[in-house]
C-alpha cells in the first residue's frame, strides 16, 4: 500500500528506516494521527542539523496530522549516549530551564499551534519529575532485560570506553516517553534521526509490553544530512549554524544557505523547504542551464531565512548582501554594518584622529606610504561606504560608528574593520 506523504518523504530523501512501512501507510490513509519528535536541551539553541526531523514532522502537520514536539527537560538531565564517544557533562536545573525556554521559542517558528490539527509542545520533566526512583524501577525497569539493552548499537559502541548507569538508563527513559505519549495523546509514531533508531524501537517494545496485542505504534528515522564532498553539514569556519539570531545572525544564516554548492542545493531544497516538486524541478533545470545566476541557492536562502527568522530578518539579510555586492554601505544601519563585517580582518587602535595615509599603513591595509597615497588618489579607498580621495583627510570621531569601529574598503572586495579602544 502506498501513501502520498510517505512517497513524498522518499522523493525528498527523508526516509531512512520504518518499523512497518506498509502498515504505517495504511494508518495514514485511514486517519489523522498524532506523532512526535523530541530534542534534549543540551544548549539554549538548536542548530540547523537538529531541525530536519522537526521539518519532517511539520510535513505531517501539513497533511492533516497532529505533531507533538517534546523538549526533554528530564532526558536532558541524563544525557543520550547514542554514538557519543564520551560521557556528557551534566547540566544544572537552572541551565536546563534556560535551554528549554530558548528551544521552545524556536520550535514555535516552525510549527502551527493554532489550526485544527494544532501542534502540542510537551516537556518530559512534567511526568518524570513527579516519579520516584522506586516507582520508575518497578514500573519500567522490569520491562527490559539488560541483555536487550546491551544489544542496542547505541549502547554497544560505548562498552569499550565505558558508560555510566545514568546514560545506560537513557533509552529506557526515552522509550517510556513514547509510552506516555501513546497513552495520553494517542501518539502513534516517533520520528527521529537515524542515530535514534535504538531509542525509538525501545519505545515500541515498552508499548508492546504494557498494552494488548492490538496496540499499533511505529518508528520512522531520517538519514544523516551530508555534503556531496563528504564534509559535515551545518558547520562553517566559525562553528555551528544556530537558529538563535544572537549566535548566528540572520545575515550569516542567509549567507550559509546562499553559499551552498551546486552539487548540494537541490538535495537541500528537497530536505529543508516545503516547495513543490514542480518548483524544485524548475530550479534543478536552472542549476544545469544557468548556474551563474544561483537561482536555486537564492531560493533556498530565502525560504530558510523566512522560516526561521521571518520576513523582516530576510529583508535585512538581503539588504546587507546587496550592499556588500554593490559596495554601497550607506544603505546599511550601524548595527547592520557591525553584523556584516564582524568576520572581516580587523585592526585595533586607540581613539585619536589620524591622517588617512598613516592609518592605512598602520593597519596594514596599504603596504607603504607611497602605496597608500596611490590608493587614495586613485579612489580605491572608502570609509564607511564613502570614497575618500583627499590625502589630507583625517579619520576622526565622525568616522567612528557607535564610537567603536570604522569600515575601510580597499579596491572592490578587501574590507577591514578598525576597532577603537
Amino acid at each position: 500500500m502506498t501513501n502520498e506523504l510517505i512517497d513524498d518523504l522518499k522523493w525528498r530523501g527523508l526516509l531512512y528506516q520504518t518499523t512497518d512501512e506498509e502498515a504505517l501507510a495504511e494508518l495514514l490513509n485511514k486517519e489523522s494521527i498524532s506523532l512526535y519528535c523530541g530534542v534534549d536541551p543540551t544548549a539554549d539553541s538548536l542548530h540547523i542539523g537538529h531541525i530536519v526531523p522537526f521539518l519532517t514532522l511539520r510535513r505531517f502537520q501539513k497533511h492533516g496530522h497532529r505533531p507533538i514536539v517534546l523538549v526533554g527537560g528530564a532526558t536532558g538531565m541524563i544525557g543520550d549516549p547514542s554514538f557519543k564517544a564520551d560521557e556528557r557533562q551534566l547540566l544544572s536545573e537552572e541551565q536546563l530551564a534556560h535551554n528549554v525556554a530558548g528551544i521552545r521559542s524556536q520550535l514555535e517558528q516552525i510549527f502551527d499551534f493554532s489550526d485544527e490539527n494544532a501542534a502540542v509542545m510537551v516537556n518530559n520533566k512534567d511526568w518524570f519529575g513527579k516519579m520516584t526512583a522506586i516507582d520508575f524501577l518497578r514500573d519500567y525497569g522490569k520491562l527490559l532485560s539488560v541483555n536487550y539493552m546491551l544489544a542496542k548499537e547505541n549502547v554497544a559502541t560505548r562498552l569499550e570506553t565505558g558508560i555510566s548507569f545514568t546514560e545506560f538508563s537513557y533509552m529506557l527513559i526515552q522509550g517510556s516517553d513514547f509510552n506516555h505519549l501513546y497513552d495520553h495523546y494517542n501518539c502513534r509514531v516517533q520520528v527521529g534521526g537515524s542515530d535514534q533508531w535504538g531509542n525509538i524501537t525501545t519505545g515500541l517494545e515498552i508499548i508492546r509490553k504494557t498494552h494488548d496485542e492490538h496496540a499499533k505504534a511505529f518508528g520512522l528515522t531520517i538519514p544523516l544530512v551530508t555534503k556531496a564532498d563528504g564534509t559535515k553539514f551545518g558547520k562553517t569556519a566559525g562553528g555551528s549554524v544556530w537558529l538563535d539570531p544572537e549566535k548566528t545572525s540572520p545575515y550569516e544564516f542567509y549567507q550559509f544557505w546562499i553559499n551552498t554548492a551546486d552539487a548540494d542545493v537541490i538535495k537541500y531544497l528537497k530536505i529543508f523547504t516545503f516547495l513543490a516538486k514542480e518548483e524544485i524541478a524548475e530550479l534543478e533545470k536552472a542549476v544545469e542551464e544557468e548556474p551563474h545566476l544561483r537561482k536555486a541557492q537564492k531560493t533556498l536562502a530565502e525560504e530558510m531565512t523566512r522560516l526561521i527568522h521571518g520576513d523582516e530578518a530576510l529583508a535585512q539579510a538581503e539588504r546587507i548582501t546587496a550592499a556588500l555586492f554593490s559596495g554601497d554601505l550607506k544603505a546599511l544601519s550601524v548595527s547592520e554594518m557591525k553584523d556584516a563585517f564582524k568576520d572581516v580582518p580587523s585592526f585595533e587602535m586607540a581613539k585619536e584622529d589620524r591622517n588617512i595615509v598613516d592609518l592605512l599603513v598602520g593597519a596594514g591595509i596599504s603596504s607603504s606610504k607611497r602605496q597608500a597615497r596611490e590608493d587614495v588618489t586613485n579612489g580605491a579607498i572608502s570609509i564607511n561606504g564613502e570614497r575618500i580621495k583627499e590625502l589630507d583627510y583625517t579619520i576622526g570621531s565622525a568616522d567612528r560608528l557607535d564610537d567603536a569601529f570604522t569600515i575601510i574598503r580597499r579596491g572592490k572586495k578587501k574590507y577591514t574593520m578598525i576597532k577603537f579602544n
